[in-house]
């Protein structure tokens, strides 16, 4: 199984305790995104990712900073680097060395700007959402610019992991990313929703956070079978066969 989670805004770039760390798959391409940041104001990133004045200072000095290669002294471990809800859920901190690998071979991050990230790919701090609409050599938004970069490389994937199975776990925003009909895996959504007065439904801060709880329990158990993530019952979640059909899992609580 391949799993796909949403990066996060919020960074921790602390030093990194763990030394081991591979490449990014399309540093070139970073490259080229970038270079057309660095052109950017304050103001026209403002405007074009919708955010305050600070966090548009911010990424300037970010996308002027950016540089290559990448090494433990600029850079970081994504799956370290990312906090937010999703990663609190996943608790990549708590992983020993076993954990790491197996989630090397099996969790994928999406990125706006570094495509797709397996979670000891080192990466330099930015901000760069999926659905970020920034004119590029390719198109007019990210989507046009990865094309079909992000689902082709997750083929590879599959093949080199005998995968037969890929488990969303990611937002829309950036699972429209990937083309699923051109995917050479089964697709599986899984989604988390709360009772609300009888009604089920999707509460975000408590999704976020259950996705990377089920990446943890995923890489924790070593699961390579989707009929085993029924067994996932954290945080009072269980899986709801009513709600869930062959090609979503629903877990309700």
């Amino acid at each position: 199984m391949l799993l796909l989670i949403s990066p996060a805004k919020t960074l921790d770039f602390s030093p990194s305790p763990i030394k081991k760390y591979t490449d990014t798959s399309f540093t070139k391409d970073s490259k080229e995104l970038v270079k057309v940041l660095k052109k950017k104001s304050a103001d026209d990133l403002k405007q074009l990712m919708g955010v305050s004045d600070k966090i548009a200072e911010l990424n300037v000095d970010r996308f002027k900073s950016f540089k290559t290669p990448f090494d433990l002294n600029n850079a970081k471990q994504a799956v370290l680097a990312f906090r937010g809800d999703v990663y609190t859920g996943l608790d990549a901190d708590s992983f020993d060395e076993a954990d790491l690998e197996f989630a090397q071979e099996h969790l994928r991050i999406l990125s706006g700007l570094y495509g797709i990230l397996k979670p000891l790919d080192l990466m330099q701090p930015y901000r760069l959402e999926m659905g970020t609409k920034l004119q590029n050599s390719r198109g007019k938004n990210l989507y046009e610019f990865w094309h079909e970069k992000i689902t082709n490389r997750l083929n590879e994937d599959l093949q080199a992991t005998n995968s037969e199975y890929i488990i969303n776990l990611a937002s829309k925003e950036y699972f429209k990313s990937v083309k699923p009909k051109l995917l050479n895996g089964k697709l599986i959504n899984i989604n988390f929703k709360e009772d609300k007065n009888g009604t089920y439904k999707i509460v975000a801060f408590f999704a976020k956070k259950a996705r990377g709880m089920m990446c943890h329990y995923i890489i924790k158990n070593k699961i390579t079978n989707p009929e085993h993530l029924k067994g996932f019952d954290y945080d009072n979640y269980v899986y709801n066969e009513d709600l869930s059909t062959e090609k979503e899992l629903i877990f309700t609580r």
